[in-house]
């Protein structure tokens, strides 16, 4: 990262840059070695009474004394990725939207808000796509009083991490008191190689809509009511898919149908494919039914026109993180929920 010219440090943003990509250097230590210096490339959100705050890819907000700053420069949006397809922010944020929709939704301005009586943060959360067309404050009472007339919390769900992405509300939010409490990374691939993995998919079971055993495994509600399944069965050509149990395991309790040993979910929209919901009895695990699941509905997406993949996965989930990492999947951008104080 060069700074310097003719050798010296040179600071060449000033407050009229917030809102840019910047890359600053800062005075980190000062001990009998020396000076030690760390660097920081982000979004500058603020330039207020002598400190700087810069959104981070990750979200992570950073705070820096303008007295410590060494040498600063305004820097270009987030290189363009080099695997996977190419894909915008809009156009990536509205067909994850239109995979998981919402039971109810009411324009704010451009934003959009969501409820499924708090079935998942995604379907019960503001998707701010743009100007509210009030104030943010203003916004925000608003969206606190829908969610509210709910019985929900408000959450707002923002992204960072590339062009277009929203580093000021979320710094804003922060400012506000409201808490990042979740960070979900949204992945793209190419499909055509998910679906040319040697995986068995042979047991895979296929179908339009899901059934009382694929819900038994899908344990992300208390009780199934309707919001859940209109939620699920919502998206523009929606596919489940499910691995049974071994025969010997294949009896569930009080004669109900046991619990598939892997489910998966996925959502066909124009040139994309959606993966959701894939999850694998434990066990089950280590026996490549994950991948057969994605590779089986990879290949229903593709004969539908599909050559483009994403998914969701939320950035603490090591395993899964790893395992779509080696099926091609990076990162595009993240986002966060904020719920309010």
């Amino acid at each position: 990262m060069e700074f310097t010219i003719g050798g010296q440090f040179e600071v060449r943003i000033t407050p009229v840059d917030v809102g840019k990509r910047v890359s600053v250097r800062r005075v980190c230590e000062t001990d009998p070695q020396g000076v030690k210096f760390t660097d920081t490339v982000g979004v500058l959100t603020s330039w207020d009474d002598g400190v700087l705050s810069i959104t981070r890819k990750n979200g992570e907000s950073v705070r820096i004394n303008e007295s410590a700053l060494v040498a600063g420069k305004v820097v270009p949006a987030a290189p363009a990725r080099r695997r996977g397809p190419a894909a915008s922010f809009d156009e990536l944020s509205a067909v994850c939207a239109r995979a998981w929709p919402p039971v109810e939704s009411e324009p704010l301005g451009d934003w959009r808000l969501r409820a499924a009586r708090g079935f998942t943060r995604r379907a019960n959360s503001v998707l701010p796509l743009g100007d509210p067309g009030m104030p943010l404050d203003e916004a925000l009472r608003r969206v606190g009083q829908w969610y509210g007339e709910r019985g929900l919390p408000a959450y707002v769900q923002a992204a960072t991490g590339s062009e277009g992405t929203q580093e000021l509300l979320c710094a804003e939010l922060t400012e506000r008191g409201w808490r990042r409490e979740v960070t979900t990374e949204v992945r793209t691939a190419a499909l055509a190689p998910i679906g040319d993995l040697a995986a068995d998919v042979s047991r895979a079971r296929l179908g339009r809509d899901l059934d009382e055993a694929w819900l038994s495994r899908y344990q992300r509600f208390e009780t199934p009511g309707p919001h859940v399944l209109q939620v699920l069965r919502g998206g523009p050509s929606v596919w489940f898919a499910s691995v049974p149990a071994d025969d010997a395991d294949a009896s569930g309790a009080a004669g109900a149908p046991a619990p598939p040993a892997a489910i998966g979910r996925c959502v066909v929209d124009g040139r994309w494919a959606g993966f959701m919901a894939v999850e694998v009895d434990p066990a089950y695990r280590r026996r490549g039914l994950a991948t057969a699941v994605m590779t089986a509905l990879a290949r229903r997406a593709l004969d539908e026109g599909a050559s483009a993949a994403w998914l969701q996965v939320e950035s603490d989930n090591e395993a899964a993180r790893a395992m779509y990492e080696g099926m091609g999947f990076a990162v595009h951008h993240l986002y966060h929920h904020f719920r309010s104080a």
